[in-house]
């Protein structure tokens, strides 16, 4: 499986030819959908969930199909007749020759006075890989590559240092992270390296790696 990293929550995941991308939002790439055979959103929030962005990957392959929760599949089933899916915790499903799990239920808690919104993690063939879209979710199975929302309004290092714990990846790498500054990562890489007892690591925009 080849991870190649896009801006912010966004990630591409390429094997026998096909192509998953996972939330590409407003923070990542105009292209970022582009060329997927499935895409799967985690929640509805912009930075995950762009429709322009979908649009146009949806117009660049008519074969190509869409995962999500009800929240977002609302907004969009509409404008794709018949390519999107609507999924819930326990589900499982193939998308792009991918074996998909979803898990969790509800978005992290921003502020007790902000009402929580659904969102669902993704768990890709088996655990090879789990993105939790906005929400420290712990798969009922083992995990070998953990994306790992390392910043954003609703966390704090502590929490995603603990996080990292719990899930015992092999490895996690940075998404979440455009509100991350460069003159901060040091300090971020530094601290979940240290204590989180995975190895972590980061990779820039459109870099990619195999898994």
């Amino acid at each position: 499986m080849k991870l190649t990293k896009m801006s912010h929550s966004c990630v591409r995941l390429e094997k026998d030819g096909r192509v998953l991308v996972v939330d590409p939002g407003g923070f990542s790439e105009e292209d970022a959908a582009v060329g997927a055979d499935a895409v799967l959103v985690t929640h509805e929030h912009p930075d995950h969930f762009d429709e322009g962005r979908l649009r146009t990957a949806m117009e660049a392959n008519p074969s190509a199909e869409i995962w999500t929760l009800k929240a977002v599949a609302d907004q969009i089933s509409a404008a794709f007749p018949g390519r999107v899916h609507t999924v819930g915790h326990g589900d499982t499903f193939t998308a792009a020759g991918f074996d998909v799990q979803a898990h969790g239920e509800l978005h992290a808690v921003i502020h007790p006075d902000i009402p929580r919104i659904t969102n669902v993690g993704y768990l890709v063939d088996g655990g090879k890989l789990f993105h939790p879209g906005d929400a420290l979710t712990v798969p009922d199975r083992p995990v070998e590559t953990l994306m790992l929302p390392v910043m954003a309004p609703w966390n704090k290092i502590s929490e995603v240092i603990d996080y990292v714990r719990e899930v015992r990846p092999q490895r996690a790498y940075d998404i979440h992270d455009a509100l991350l500054t460069d003159l901060a990562r040091p300090i971020y890489d530094r601290q979940i390296g240290a204590l989180g007892g995975s190895e972590h690591l980061r990779l820039a925009p459109r870099d990619a790696v195999r898994l």
